[in-house]
């Protein structure tokens, strides 16, 4: 098994920026992209799981994934990090019978095989990089499902190149901002789970430019910045959102990859 190199200085730097999202709890509800139908129901299809079943939601955020799993009738548990992110989350599921945690990953307590389904939403990266598949493994059930889901937002021309060039004039992440998700070789490289499939759903879309400017500062890299860079930051933007008169097209792909427990 083998997991991937981490010094001292970038996990400290992770583990710093992962708490960073509680701070603007409520314009990441506001900006962040749901999952689209198609891949939540390409998730459950594919790990068979049906009401009733023990599903843990790995980072959810202020909820979104998760109020995509409630209609299942599933027996749902959700953690998060940041104390925000879980208000807004229990206010927006409130009634449904979710149970939410502010814990991580790395600390949340469960017994082993505890579950029949694993979810993280963009948020799987941010765990320790040793713990992971291993820890994933462990509270899934025999046969159980890691599903692990992200997206990319690609707007058109000549934003989209604008953009990254602001990021990359300001970062030396060379692209770390973008939402990480994990390839097939991943989830092979761990030795915990078979083989793992990967599914993909892109639509065409518009923002206001108002919503573009509050998803560029949900990112870990600009809520880590001071406050005059951010003010930079965005005085540049919207002078590049000028040219779309408050509807900016995009495309918005998101993925999943996920497998099954060895």
């Amino acid at each position: 098994m083998t997991t991937e190199a981490e010094t001292e200085p970038e996990r400290g730097k992770r583990r710093h920026q992962r708490t960073l999202f509680n701070d603007v709890a409520e314009l990441y509800d506001e900006t962040r992209p749901e999952y689209p139908g198609d891949l939540i129901e390409f998730v459950v299809t594919t790990a068979g799981v049906g009401a009733g079943a023990a599903v843990l939601d790995v980072g959810c955020g202020t909820g979104q994934l998760t109020e995509a799993l409630v209609p299942f009738g599933f027996s749902i548990a959700a953690i998060d990090i940041g104390p925000s992110m879980v208000a807004v989350a229990r206010d927006r599921l409130a009634g449904t019978g979710v149970s939410f945690q502010v814990t991580s990953f790395e600390d949340f307590a469960a017994p082993d095989a505890s579950f029949d389904l694993i979810v993280s939403g963009a948020a799987f990266h941010w765990i320790d990089p040793e713990i992971r598949f291993v820890k994933a493994a462990r509270l899934l059930r025999p046969g159980g499902w890691l599903a692990v889901l992200g997206y990319d937002e690609r707007y058109d021309e000549p934003l989209g190149t604008s953009l990254e060039n602001m990021w990359r004039a300001r970062a030396n992440t060379a692209g770390a901002w973008v939402t990480r998700h994990p390839d097939t070789e991943a989830f092979a490289d761990s030795g915990l789970f078979a083989a793992a499939v990967r599914q993909t759903h892109a639509v065409r879309m518009t923002r206001s430019a108002a919503d573009v400017i509050g998803v560029e500062n949900t990112r870990a890299t600009s809520l880590s910045w001071p406050d005059s860079e951010r003010r930079e930051f965005n005085a540049q933007l919207r002078q590049h959102l000028r040219l779309w008169q408050d509807q900016v097209p995009l495309t918005l792909e998101s993925a999943v990859t996920m497998a099954r427990t060895r």
